[in-house]
């Protein structure tokens, strides 16, 4: 389909999908779920194309995990569909309702964004939870996914447009931009017209190429540089355990951590400790010239640490490894290289966990718990449509409220302005 036309369409479904009700859509939603586990068959069939192009490009382990769908997987995009399905509807909140002098009653109501177009990597999911997040909400909207992904999501998107048209609403509603080249790309983040909002997911090469480059408004959402600080004061029983989990339970998504920070006084007795507790998973260990000390290079790898490891997200059993004599060098350190998605204290010290919540510059601040954290189902959103590491309109997992915008409504009894 022409990409002109198809964000046309998009934009002339809008007022349809736009005014349904919120039995209408979860019904939708429902069906959405028992369909795409009705086809499970044909998704994994697309999906194991998908795998065999990658694995014969050399795509990275962490990357492969993130493309690769199983039976479970399908089932928590059907249970995301469901969840999403059981939330309350944001469509028509009331937000304010104020009486000014005059006699006007000036209201401010929950609306639809309209068009959402959303760019995205190998992660196929993806490609679901954006559907029923912005469906929901009572917004189209168009995908871009990666040419890695792209029989996986022409699968998964045809199961989607059963339900729409099953349920009488057009199939306009989800589109899907199957062309893969830069040019077609680029020419979707100039479809202001008829796109309202263009939401980038993936590394750091794709969102700042659509920041830079786009005539649509951009949320942006970013890459993971997550760090956790292990404190003076830390159970250190606790945050051999939390690190474990931010850092090996799930490498191939921006939440895991990738950088840490140990405070000097306890790093000789806390830094073994964590080795043990990740020994199974061969964890690489690029550490600055104390730590490195202390870790023990015959049973892992001990690298010395650049600048540049400061500030990368690994995506890869690597992490980053730095002592600090204090929490206020742990705080510049992390508010200088972190993307300001989440970073964590571990500590059993109240001034501490409150000076890091006070003066850490991130999305989602943890005190004394995984950054594995920072997604929507987990906050209570749903299925999540990314997070945003801006200050602007959203920020964080951003769940329904972040895909409506607002309109202000004015009831009058007559009154001109003077």
């Amino acid at each position: 389909m022409n990409l002109e036309w198809m964000c046309q369409k998009a934009c002339a479904s809008k007022a349809q999908v736009g005014k349904l009700d919120t039995d209408e859509k979860n019904k939708v939603l429902c069906d959405a779920a028992d369909l795409l586990v009705q086809n499970e068959e044909k998704i994994l069939a697309a999906n194991a194309k998908d795998i065999k192009n990658a694995k014969a490009k050399g795509m990275e382990a962490g990357l492969i995990d993130r493309l690769t769908l199983t039976s479970a997987r399908i089932a928590d995009m059907a249970k995301g569909l469901r969840e999403v399905a059981h939330l309350s509807d944001p469509i028509g909140e009331v937000l304010s309702m104020n009486k000014r002098p005059n006699g006007l009653i000036i209201g401010k109501r929950r609306v639809p964004l309209g068009v959402v177009g959303i760019i995205y990597e190998s992660r196929p999911n993806v490609t679901c939870d954006a559907f029923g997040l912005c469906f929901k909400t009572g917004n189209c909207v168009i995908l871009k996914g990666g040419s890695d992904a792209v029989s996986s999501n022409k699968a998964i998107v045809e199961v989607l447009k059963q339900a729409l048209s099953s349920n009488g609403i057009s199939e306009d509603a989800l589109n899907l931009i199957e062309d893969t080249d830069r040019e077609t790309t680029m020419a979707f983040m100039r479809m202001k017209d008829y796109v309202d909002v263009l939401i980038p997911r993936g590394g750091k090469g794709l969102i700042s190429n659509v920041v830079n480059h786009a005539t649509i408004p951009v949320i942006e959402t970013g890459v993971g540089n997550c760090h956790i600080y292990v404190d003076e004061f830390a159970d250190l029983d606790m945050a051999a355990k939390v690190v474990t989990n931010a850092k090996t339970q799930r490498i191939s998504v921006c939440n895991a951590c990738e950088s840490l920070l140990v405070h000097e006084k306890i790093a000789k007795e806390f830094l073994p400790m964590l080795q043990l507790s990740m020994l199974d998973k061969n964890v690489e260990y690029r550490a600055d010239a104390k730590c490195a000390e202390i870790l023990n290079a015959s049973i892992s790898t001990v690298l010395p640490a650049t600048e540049e490891d400061w500030g990368m997200e690994y995506l890869d059993y690597i992490i980053s490894v730095k002592s600090v004599p204090d929490i206020e060098e742990a705080i510049a350190h992390i508010n200088k290289y972190n993307t300001a998605h989440s970073d964590a204290i571990i500590t059993s010290d109240y001034d501490s966990a409150q000076k890091f919540l006070d003066e850490v510059d991130a999305a989602c601040v943890y005190v004394n718990a995984s950054t594995r954290f920072s997604d929507g189902n987990e906050f209570g959103f749903g299925a999540e449509i990314g997070i945003s590491t801006q200050k602007l309109h959203a920020r964080g997992p951003m769940g329904l409220e972040a895909l409506t915008s607002y309109k202000y409504i004015i009831y009058g009894s007559g009154q001109i302005r003077e």
